[in-house]
């Protein structure tokens, strides 16, 4: 068969079935294919498939008159990188970017454009490192976090912080991802005040707004996250924040199957946003993320006559001395405790309230018991119940072990400690657990 005899139909059917390297190669047979190949719905479909772009645009969200022109100016813009890569780092960013345009846009914008390969390049020069290869790609799609409108307050910093962070005992920790200026900055800093060597191959990526310190470095080298800890200024101690089995490949063009830390990380935080592991918690109508798990098994659940009570805990690589003797490993709780729309109910009768009065803790550090507690209130307040309304607390707790749990019960008074209505009774806090996640953030 003469290939300019072939119907176009046909060679439309065909051209669907291939590639864009495939129908590039085809557009070179004779001038019907090469008109068949040009055609825009061709590589508006490419594009969808690819890099999930539904209108003909760049990776800085520039317009472009056409879809085939569109994936030229892609691959010319990041020809340097494996495709593969390029794809799963974009399909990362555009999960994370969908999920805060519905649940936290204020953040959203808090994004700023890509870096240039001249600004990548710039800050490898500075700091005598080369980036790895997922990581260079993560900053040309979004050079990090624009600070805007500067500290909301000396205590809660930056609310609008990616990786989002948590309070307790008036501490507060939230975490967003640094511009390459300010990784050059901090980076320089920290070599200093640490007493890190010239040619350390870290460099800080990630830190918290607020006073209390939290500091995510990357090692160039590895590949691998770190996270400072409480004798990160003494002795420069860290602890990685990602399996180390799953980093490959880092500087290594000839395959694809590239991932470091960096990009390990941020899918795993997009997973756990998407799937409500974590979510936003607003306070004093300032909103952020709270990464307190808020689904089992790392979140447990209790209802105890009408009255709930959720609980979950997270590891503070910031507080915890991995060197001391006694492993004191910190981590916070969050207790979140609020009466069922029918009260509370105690042997068939109903109350419209009721006061909590005591706590009684069980601490377990690699399933034995190592410390019993008892007392009154919750952080000096005596939360009153109500239907439709959830009193939230956090405070803290430290372990010899990486793993442990806690469990408990409040004692609550139907009615109110001042004028109660029925005899006192139990609400349990079902077990919860402290350990050293796989992920650290």
């Amino acid at each position: 068969m003469e290939l300019e005899g072939v119907d176009d139909l046909f060679l439309h059917l065909v051209f669907a079935k291939l590639g864009p390297k495939d129908s590039a190669i085809a557009a070179c047979v004779s001038r019907q294919f090469r008109s068949s190949a040009s055609e825009d719905s061709l590589w508006k479909k490419f594009c969808n498939q690819d890099l999930n772009l539904t209108d003909p645009v760049d990776h800085l969200g520039n317009p472009i008159p056409s879809f085939k022109e569109t994936y030229q100016v892609w691959r010319r813009a990041f020809g340097m990188y494996p495709w593969p890569l390029v794809k799963r780092v974009k399909r990362c960013w555009d999960r994370l970017k969908n999920w805060l345009s519905t649940n936290f846009p204020e953040a959203l914008r808090t994004l700023r454009d890509g870096a240039s390969e001249a600004d990548i390049e710039e800050l490898e020069n500075v700091l005598k490192v080369k980036l790895p290869l997922p990581t260079r790609i993560l900053y040309r799609f979004h050079n990090g976090q624009e600070l805007k409108g500067g500290y909301v307050d000396s205590i809660r910093g930056f609310p609008l912080g990616l990786i989002g962070g948590y309070t307790f005992y008036g501490e507060t920790v939230n975490v967003y991802l640094l511009p390459l200026r300010q990784v050059v900055f901090e980076t320089k800093s920290i070599i200093r005040d640490v007493g890190f060597s010239r040619k350390s191959k870290f460099i800080v990526v990630a830190s918290s707004s607020t006073f209390t310190e939290k500091v995510f470095f990357l090692n160039c080298a590895s590949g691998q996250l770190f996270v400072g800890t409480a004798k990160l200024r003494d002795d420069g101690e860290m602890i990685p924040c990602v399996p180390g089995a799953l980093i490959n490949s880092v500087h290594e063009c000839n395959t694809e199957q590239q991932q470091d830390a960096m990009l390990l990380w941020l899918e795993e935080h997009v997973r756990r946003l998407e799937n409500g592991i974590i979510k936003l918690r607003e306070i004093k109508n300032i909103r952020s993320i709270s990464l307190f798990p808020e689904e089992p098994p790392l979140c447990s659940t209790a209802v105890t006559n009408g009255v709930r009570v959720r609980a979950s805990a997270i590891f503070l690589p910031e507080s915890t001395d991995i060197l001391d003797s006694s492993g004191n490993h910190q981590f916070a709780y969050s207790i979140r405790m609020s009466l069922q729309d029918e009260g509370c109910i105690i042997n068939g009768m109903i109350f419209n309230s009721c006061q909590l009065h005591l706590r009684h803790w069980k601490v377990r550090a690699n399933d034995h018991v190592i410390s019993i507690v008892d007392g009154e209130a919750v952080i000096g307040k005596f939360p009153l119940l109500k239907p439709g309304e959830e009193f939230v607390y956090e405070s803290c707790s430290s372990l010899y072990s990486s793993v442990g749990s806690l469990e408990g019960s409040f004692t609550f008074v139907p009615g109110s400690l001042a004028y109660p209505e029925g005899s006192p009774f139990e609400v349990q806090v079902a077990r919860f657990p402290l350990q050293v996640p796989t992920y650290i953030f």
